[in-house]
């Protein structure tokens, strides 16, 4: 079957080992089930695989992709979460795919049976494999690990990013007066475009102190995130593409304001389902920057290695 996947990892120069060609079928296996992938969305983290960062030289070579739409063996259109093992799935050390299994980016995929949705009818098979991995974070980000409620204040770090996109999108829709930061005026203005009350310049002033940071940034912008908070206010943190060793801190700000600073991952299988409920009742949509046919995999790696991306990109098999 065709498939993206990484023939070997570079630091310096990730797309290098990127590879376009024939990979074997997925092996039957009890409790899992092959789908036939229709839509799959890119995400930094295979960007960070072609790195090697959590992708082992003995691993290799290993499909791409962790996010995927598509149709099960009984033709059910499906979505697929793609965390593997941990609580919701069994014993096994969790993992995400294209860590120890193959991943999304191919004509066909295995996962396990348990980590298989419906997809709502109301989404694209293009729209629905945007949701599993950034949305899903954005999600988990804002509802479970900030605890934020309607009329809530929070500001998004890195607006144009999948992650800060999602949280813009989503806190809108649930009521959250939402602010943004980005580099870009086009991506600023994009931000307020898709829900957010105000975007401004990184480090910028906001008009008040919020409830809650949603921060993806790391290093770049950590300092501002921590003084843009109220007293007794939350970080949440789910990355750190500029580094993830800030020059300030904050220690004392944050003890002394007793804020919070919180680590997020991912999301369950439960979140996901909520996710996609949330979507369908709202009328929320995923932003998509490009959709490419998986023979052009290597133009949307580029563009999202440039930064250059307004939402996802998408890969239609």
């Amino acid at each position: 079957m065709f498939a993206a996947y990484a023939a070997h990892t570079d630091a310096a120069d990730p797309l290098k080992g990127l590879e376009l060609g024939e990979r074997p079928e997925p092996e039957p296996r009890p409790g899992w089930t092959t789908v036939t992938v229709k839509a799959a969305s890119l995400n930094h983290h295979d960007l960070w695989s072609l790195r090697g960062v959590g992708l082992p030289p003995e691993k290799l070579p290993m499909i791409l992709g962790c996010d995927a739409a598509g149709l099960d063996e009984d033709g059910n259109e499906v979505v697929v979460h793609s965390v593997i093992g941990g609580g919701d799935h069994g014993t096994e050390p969790r993992s995400i795919l294209t860590e120890h299994y193959q991943g999304t980016f191919a004509e066909r995929v295995a996962v396990p049976t348990a980590n298989l949705l419906p997809k709502p009818a109301g989404l694209s098979f293009e729209e629905a494999a945007c949701l599993p991995t950034a949305w899903l974070t954005a999600y988990r980000m804002l509802f479970t690990n900030a605890g934020v409620r309607p009329g809530d204040s929070v500001l998004v770090q890195g607006a144009g990013g999948g992650v800060a996109t999602a949280a813009i999108v989503l806190g809108s829709a649930a009521g959250l007066r939402v602010y943004a930061t980005s580099r870009d005026a086009a991506k600023r203005a994009r931000a307020v475009e898709l829900g957010a009350q105000e975007a401004f310049e990184p480090g910028a002033r906001l008009p008040h102190r919020v409830d809650a940071v949603i921060e993806t940034v790391g290093a770049a912008t950590w300092s501002h995130s921590i003084k843009c908070l109220r007293r007794g206010g939350t970080l949440v943190i789910s990355g750190a593409t500029s580094g993830d060793r800030p020059a300030h801190a904050e220690l004392t700000r944050i003890f002394f304001l007793e804020l919070r600073v919180v680590g997020s991952t991912m999301g369950s299988l439960g979140e996901l389902e909520d996710l996609l409920a949330f979507c369908a009742l709202k009328g929320v949509r995923p932003v998509i920057d490009q959709v490419l046919p998986l023979d052009r995999a290597r133009e949307g790696f580029e563009k999202m290695a440039a930064g250059s991306l307004l939402g996802k990109v998408v890969l239609t098999v």
